[in-house]
């Protein structure tokens, strides 16, 4: 098993620049990213810039001096050419096609295409997907599910422990004000179970809000009734379970349609230790009273007249709020979970909120050094208007009709095609490709950004789609379907690259491990996504321009064996984004 080329290159450098200018700068950022011109070669450094001033030499001899230390360690004379030095001191280098050919063939043997298990694993918490109960899954849920489940798989892939985590909201007023509400119209759904659809709770709850803002007598009673279940009254503690219960049926069969994992674990399950951060935090001495409310008084955040924020950590009541349970969760996180990187996945209107929420669990000394707090936000989901995707009455889009739409457009273009083939297939492929257009379609958005929701963009055949990845992943299939070929028995020694398509396929495939070494460090999945539409790009060019059955023997051979490792390339990156790949379609 090997680390990626980069991270190997980056070491490798760190260790040549200390050893030709000292121990002091063996921290130095050794500047290593791939070429962006292929002429310059496939890696550079651009160390001996930043370094030339601290040193008072010319960049040119400090990129020579780098050169002669790195080529000490004899081992990477087997992976690259003689480095060049070009411009003001930028060290190019060049992969050797001999070690091309001895990669790929490890690449080929191993069912992690030789990728390195991560020396030390972290402790890894990410929180996603978090839906409320008595609500229905809707399309604003979906980014932080999928985002989420992806930036797990990757993780998980690297060999870190990762607790997957469904924060849902399953605690608070809105429960004590739809029990209000519910003993009033249709008490059997307090005491049966399925005694109401989830659409029709969906309903219910909106006309429970309404009542809650317009109604100051319907307001009290819903807030004793979040007392009552707070104080575990039993009336109340069990219509709070069987809406939980409800509730979760309905999230399961939308996790079990996009084959998610996740542990629920929700607002509910810190409530016996909210009381222990307000201890805590008035111990640290951060707990001042406001207006009867206890708060922190945040620094860098101001109102409009410039003074201090309070971040209210009990409400004047004595009741707790959502930046409670988020102070509790985290100091539970770190204390009892005992995770070193803690993956927080919202959309980017929490931004301030989870910013708010790390520095008061800072300055309470509760979050170490060895701990890693990030919130990993995104933007919102846009119609072909521009404004924010709902339906034509003005609702939410509900998740699960989202769905069932995007495999419904995929069945229809399987028709279209394919009329031969069996019910079984046609609905396989439908859920394959429709699924997995709705995933990639999000996947390959830069997160922080918005984007627009288009089904005929997503699963268009061309472009960085889905049903574009799982056809060149096909393909391959289709070839070895031709040539009845056996890929498990061929020759893992057997790959020589002798044209210029081969050489930038092979390029590229060494390139998998550094792609998701980037989103796991940067957890930007788009990366992984930018990866494939790349590798699918080069090897259509390189199967349009290099014949693979009709080849000679040797080269058939070698030819046959890059198709294999593209294939199951691309069967891993797009499992590590939770799509599955089709043997057909």
């Amino acid at each position: 098993m090997t680390t990626s080329v980069l991270s190997d290159l980056k070491i490798r450098f760190s260790k040549a620049i200390a050893s030709a200018f000292g121990e002091e700068y063996a921290n130095h950022d050794p500047a290593v990213a791939p070429s962006k011109d292929a002429k310059f070669g496939d890696y550079q450094c651009n160390a001996a810039l930043s370094l030339t001033k601290k040193l008072k030499q010319k960049p040119q001899d400090v990129a020579a001096k780098i050169i002669e230390n790195l080529q000490n360690d004899h081992s990477i004379n087997e992976i690259f050419e003689t480095p060049t030095i070009a411009g003001a001191g930028f060290i190019n280098l060049k992969l050797k096609l001999s070690y091309l050919e001895s990669q790929l063939a490890k690449m080929q043997k191993s069912d992690r295409l030789a990728i390195a298990k991560v020396d030390q694993p972290d402790r890894v918490i990410v929180d996603f997907s978090s839906p409320n109960i008595a609500k229905e899954m809707h399309v604003g849920h979906l980014r932080s599910t999928i985002i989420g489940d992806s930036i797990a798989r990757i993780l998980e892939f690297q060999g870190h422990e990762v607790l997957r985590l469904n924060h849902v909201g399953d605690w608070g007023t809105q429960f004590g004000m739809l029990i209000t509400y519910l003993r009033e119209v249709y008490p059997d759904a307090l005491t049966k179970a399925n005694a109401i659809a989830i659409g029709d709770l969906v309903e219910l709850y909106r006309k429970a809000k309404k009542r809650f803002d317009e109604d100051e007598a319907f307001k009290e009673t819903s807030r004793a009734a979040v007392v009552e279940l707070q104080a575990g009254e039993p009336s109340a503690k069990q219509a709070w379970l069987l809406l939980c219960e409800q509730s979760r049926r309905e999230f399961q069969k939308i996790y079990d349609v996009l084959n998610i994992q996740v542990t629920e674990r929700g607002e509910s399950f810190y409530n016996s230790y909210l009381s222990d951060v307000i201890t805590d935090l008035r111990e640290t001495g951060l707990l001042q009273e406001d207006q009867g409310a206890l708060c922190v008084f945040l620094e860098g955040f101001s109102n409009k007249d410039g003074q201090p924020l309070p971040l209210i950590v009990q409400k004047t009541d004595g009741g707790y709020n959502y930046a409670t349970t988020d102070l509790a969760a985290l100091r539970y996180r770190i204390r009892e979970d005992k995770a070193t990187r803690i993956i927080y996945v919202t959309d980017i209107g929490q931004s301030g909120h989870f910013a708010q929420v790390f520095q008061v669990a800072k300055r309470a000394n509760w979050i170490p050094e060895t701990v890693q707090p990030t919130h990993v936000p995104f933007g919102l989901v846009m119609g072909d208007d521009g404004k924010k995707f709902k339906t034509r009455s003005g609702d939410t889009v509900a998740l699960k009709s989202l769905l069932e739409e995007a495999i419904t457009r995929a069945r229809a273009d399987i028709e279209s095609r394919n009329l031969e083939a069996s019910e079984e297939f046609k609905q396989d492929v439908a859920e394959a490709v429709g699924l997995g257009a709705v995933k990639y379609a999000d996947l390959s958005q830069n997160r922080t950004s918005n984007y627009i929701f288009s089904f005929d963009k997503m699963l268009a055949l061309q472009g960085n789609t889905a049903p574009y990845m799982l056809y060149a992943y096909v393909r391959v299939q289709g070839i070895g379907r031709k040539g009845e070929i056996d890929f498990a028995s061929l020759d893992t020694d057997a790959v020589r690259l002798t044209t210029e398509p081969e050489i930038v396929l092979a390029k590229h495939l060494l390139q998998f491990a550094e792609a998701i070494d980037a989103v796991a460090e940067e957890l930007y999945p788009n990366r992984l996504c930018q990866y494939l539409f790349e590798l699918s790009q080069k090897f259509n060019q390189f199967f349009e321009q290099c014949p693979v059955l009709q080849a000679e023997e040797s080269e058939r051979i070698s030819r046959l064996s890059l198709c294999d490792i593209t294939a199951k390339t691309l069967k891993l990156g797009l499992n590590l984004l939770g799509i599955r790949v089709l043997e057909r379609m």
